[in-house]
């Protein structure tokens, strides 16, 4: 008889169902573990233990044949429960031999999260090999997942609740993986990497790709960690790592191997400890600023100014993902969300503003403080054409993955201050260049501090530094101000601090008591309050009338 039909009758569902419960009952059924490792550091992280059955005549039968016949006939939750059975007195073995372990997965089926005292069965299994839960994993099927959302809701509750951490199995492998993820608490989500294959030959290739981007991006802003099954080849193992998923399970790294194997994988691996795609930073949930009914996407969308949410990659690219109306509103030039969400702030800086903004990124994700930095950008709409704008932007750093970290970023047009102050610093040019062929002294001197800021000519010809404190006391002791002046000149700064608005008179000045025409003009807040006084010192003739030279 050929081979293969030989396999089809020893393998036809009759009879195979009759032969499934005393294979339970003998001991047939036997744990193979498939190994996971983090295809960054090349560690260990975990394993998901998978059940083969191994005939005494007829060899290894793959689940694919038995898995549905038992579920058919009922067996299927003993079934479940003897793999855990083997998988915890495995697990007690490693842990008495000093063997380091990692957490093992194993499978639950749709019947068994509705089968009354399941839970209690299963507990009572860990408990008699004491294992502790942070070794076992519990998988669900997305398929089970989106069949009855409530039981499941309810069985993952009560398995939160006895310590364990549940994994969804298989997601993308059916039509309810958003629903699904939405509804149910799930700690870890697994990828099956059919997304990157297709049954069709005239599929375009590149959707598969950027369909596991984007869920890899979505897991990431739940803050989950992510494990891609299925992975067969190193150019999938690499693209996964490019966009952020490094877990990995598959054959690339290991077929499903049997006890003896994996305890030599523990021995001879590097271990390691699965982590969310996403890390968060000062405890920040991302994931808010999603939702219409938190608080953060409230004041996002709302109360904050100006507001932006982007990704920022090692390789200098920049991506908006949000951004609020008043974001809209500062940049001006009637801009669409769209037009700005498919732009990159990069791209309208000359190379010295790039690298400033750049410098600020990385300050901020090295302190891990907000970051505030100034940049002047060309922004461009289809509307009003093209400006030449400037940006304040505070940076924040939320959470990073490999490769790529998430920011919030809160902007204000300063356009018209830069550009006041521009002018301001022109006319101080201006001013100061008509002040040295005129040799005028002048200054700036602050009410609250006390503290006087001299002009260049003041620090060249006088020796004053660039910051004066404790003024007019430091310079009176300099010898700026002679001794016989020193109290009127005293008088003058308390006139000002209670708020005087002009003070004019000519004084003797330096230690050559050359006569100088002193003025005073005082600035002040909107409340009427002295703030700064700007002074200046312009030569006198010694036989002016106002002006008698004092003896030394």
């Amino acid at each position: 008889m050929p081979t293969e039909e030989k396999s089809s009758q020893m393998t036809a569902p009759d009879v195979i169902v009759e032969m499934l419960r005393p294979a339970l009952e003998s001991g047939q059924f036997v744990a193979f573990y498939q190994p996971q490792y983090n295809h960054t550091t090349q560690r260990l992280i975990g394993a998901e233990a998978l059940v083969r059955w191994r005939h005494p005549t007829k060899g290894i039968i793959a689940p694919g044949l038995f898995i549905q016949a038992m579920e058919q006939c009922g067996l299927v939750t003993g079934l479940d429960l003897y793999v855990l059975d083997k998988v915890c007195s495995f697990i007690r073995r490693c842990l008495d031999d000093n063997i380091r372990m990692v957490p093992i997965s194993v499978n639950l089926s749709r019947r068994d999260l509705s089968v009354p005292g399941f839970f209690d069965s299963l507990e009572e299994i860990r408990q008699r090999y004491e294992v502790p839960q942070k070794y076992l994993r519990l998988e669900i099927t997305e398929s089970a997942a989106g069949s009855d959302t409530e039981t499941i809701c309810n069985a993952v509750s009560c398995l939160h609740a006895l310590g364990y951490q549940v994994a969804m199995d298989d997601f993308g492998s059916g039509f309810s993986s958003l629903s699904v993820l939405k509804d149910i608490d799930f700690d870890i989500i697994k990828l099956d990497m059919k997304f990157l294959s297709s049954e069709r030959e005239d599929a375009p290739q590149h959707r598969g790709g950027t369909i596991v981007a984007a869920v890899v991006r979505m897991i990431s802003w739940l803050g989950l960690p992510l494990i891609a099954e299925g992975v067969e080849c190193r150019e999938q193992a690499d693209f996964l790592q490019s966009v952020g998923c490094q877990n990995i399970q598959g054959y690339l790294y290991s077929t499903p191997v049997d006890e003896e194997t994996f305890v030599n994988e523990l021995k001879g691996s590097h271990l390691g400890e699965l982590s969310p795609v996403l890390s968060l930073v000062d405890h920040l949930d991302p994931g808010a600023f999603w939702s219409e009914d938190t608080l953060e996407s409230m004041l996002f969308s709302h109360f904050a100014g100006g507001a932006a949410l982007f990704e920022y990659y090692w390789n200098g690219d920049l991506e908006l993902l949000r951004v609020n109306p008043k974001y809209l509103t500062e940049l001006g030039m009637n801009l669409s969300e769209e037009e700005v969400l498919r732009s990159n702030p990069l791209a309208g800086m000359d190379q010295k503003e790039k690298i400033a903004y750049v410098k600020a990124i990385e300050q901020a994700i090295k302190t891990k403080q907000s970051v505030d930095v100034d940049t002047w950008r060309n922004i461009t709409s289809s509307n009003c054409g093209e400006d030449h704008v400037a940006i304040r932007t505070t940076l924040r750093l939320v959470g990073s993955s490999r490769g790529s970290f998430l920011f919030y970023a809160a902007i204000r047009n300063v356009t018209a201050e830069k550009l006041y102050i521009r002018q301001m610093e022109d006319a101080s040019r201006r001013f100061s260049a008509a002040s040295e062929h005129l040799k005028i002294f002048y200054w700036e001197y602050t009410v609250a501090t006390h503290e006087m800021r001299p002009c260049a000519r003041c620090m060249r010809e006088l020796g004053m530094p660039p910051l004066v404190t404790n003024y007019p006391d430091s310079a009176i002791q300099a010898g700026i101000f002679p001794p016989e002046i020193a109290e009127q000149y005293r008088e003058w700064h308390r006139q000002i601090d209670a708020g005087v608005p002009r003070l004019e008179a000519v004084l003797p000045l330096t230690k050559d008591r050359l006569p100088y025409r002193i003025r005073y003009t005082t600035e002040f807040d909107d409340y009427g309050h002295p703030v700064r006084a700007y002074g200046s010192a312009t030569p006198e003739p010694t036989d002016s009338p106002s002006f008698q030279k004092t003896d030394e």
